[in-house]
């Protein structure tokens, strides 16, 4: 039920330009640019993105110190890593990840988004690099990063192995891959779409395709073809009676997949 991230704004259908693929529905562009003055309200319509980015930050702090040996107890564990955040709407996750140290490049192709993303970190002090591009782009160009970040994504791209490829792509040999998504099950539509979307009305009305989620297997396949080896899947779950959301081995709906670069 995560879910209501502009992450997705990377994704959905596959056409062929002149030399590169681009991954972006221009549809999705428009009317996620159309909320981009929303972002950092807690009580907007990214409240859940607000409500899970501590648990969700915490799992990308301690897969990246597990990975590249830091201590994820110190302040500035991610000092020196090179991170890639695709689709990073308003810098929710950018900019924690910046205090913990890292070098934190978020790209969206909403041009609204990325100027909010902007001005909210200048006025935090925090230096981080915003552009309006896709992933496909930064791939043309050569860049590479430690670790390149996928959150919430994946569920809104029509070729799923092509995205994890130009993923995969961006990242440096011995980095790291984290992604975010919704498994396909009953549960996942019972959910995540009715319950998140009908119901508790916590993301709009039409935010995700059941048939799009992707299964754990599913992404761990897709991952082995782009040369990736999965390390680990984790879920995150919600409990109604606290009002928390938490990590789980429970994967039928939300969960954390990791993978890394063969050095």
């Amino acid at each position: 039920m995560a879910g209501a991230d502009g992450q997705w704004l990377m994704a959905s259908q596959h056409t062929e330009t002149a030399g590169s693929r681009s991954s972006l529905n221009e549809e999705e562009v428009r009317r996620f640019a159309e909320l981009a003055e929303e972002w950092w309200d807690p009580d907007g319509p990214f409240k859940p993105l607000h409500r899970i980015n501590p648990v969700r930050l915490g799992y990308l702090r301690d897969r990246l110190c597990e990975i590249f040996g830091r201590d994820p107890n110190t302040a500035r564990s991610l000092d020196g890593l090179r991170i890639l955040d695709i689709g990073c709407g308003g810098g929710l996750i950018c900019e924690p990840l910046t205090r913990l140290g890292a070098t934190v490049t978020g790209i969206d192709p909403a041009h609204e988004t990325v100027a909010v993303a902007r001005t909210h970190a200048s006025g935090a002090g925090l230096d981080i690099l915003y552009e309006a591009t896709t992933a496909e782009e930064l791939l043309a160009r050569g860049e590479q990063f430690d670790a390149v970040l996928a959150l919430e994504v994946v569920e809104h791209v029509d070729n799923v192995q092509a995205f994890v490829d130009t993923v995969a792509g961006l990242a440096k040999p011995g980095g790291a891959v984290i992604f975010s998504t919704i498994n396909r099950t009953m549960k996942s539509y019972a959910l995540a779409i009715v319950a998140a979307e009908y119901i508790l009305r916590w993301v709009p009305a039409g935010t995700h395709q059941w048939d799009r989620f992707v299964t754990p297997g599913e992404l761990t396949g897709a991952f082995r073809a782009a040369g990736l080896t999965p390390t680990n899947e984790t879920g995150l779950i919600y409990n109604p009676l606290t009002d928390e959301w938490r990590l789980n081995p429970d994967t039928d709906v939300n969960y954390f997949a990791t993978a890394t670069k063969r050095a």
